[in-house]
């Protein structure tokens, strides 16, 4: 590993889905798999269905506009400025309506490798529900069943 890495605006590893347009600031393989830093361009209409991790903890800095984290006992609207911790075990959902943009910080996650892996997937493995939920699994993401 080198002793220092300079992540400039506008770079890193990118990743532009439907729902979002994500650039890794910090990789967990620069971490020892302890950290992860992801800028995420959350695009209107973003939604995160409910889920939970066992071991990894999730921190959301708020940088552009409002996103709704739906947790059991209630409903938070992050705004410009806030920051939230979401430890392991926490079941959560998050909606942003219009759009924004927020840091968010994995702790004992590979979060990043996660993405890089998604984005290699063709569309028989996103339909394979017993796949996804075992390539989740792999990265502490466990959906809630309805």
């Amino acid at each position: 590993m080198e002793l220092k890495k300079l992540v400039k605006s506008g770079e890193g590893e990118n990743y532009d889905y439907s729902q979002d347009h994500c650039f890794i600031k910090v990789s967990s393989k620069d971490t020892n798999g302890e950290l992860c830093f992801v800028e995420d361009s959350l695009k209107p209409g973003f939604h995160l269905k409910r889920h939970q991790h066992k071991i990894m903890t999730e921190v959301f800095y708020m940088l552009e506009g409002e996103m709704e984290l739906i947790f059991d006992d209630e409903t938070v609207l992050l705004k410009v400025g806030d920051t939230i911790t979401v430890p392991p075990n926490v079941w959560h959902e998050a909606k942003c309506v219009k759009g924004g943009k927020m840091l968010s910080i994995f702790k004992d996650g590979q979060f990043d490798i996660f993405l890089e892996e998604l984005s290699k997937m063709n569309d028989a493995q996103f339909a394979d529900k017993e796949f996804m939920d075992a390539f989740s699994a792999k990265f502490d993401i466990y959906e809630q069943e309805l």
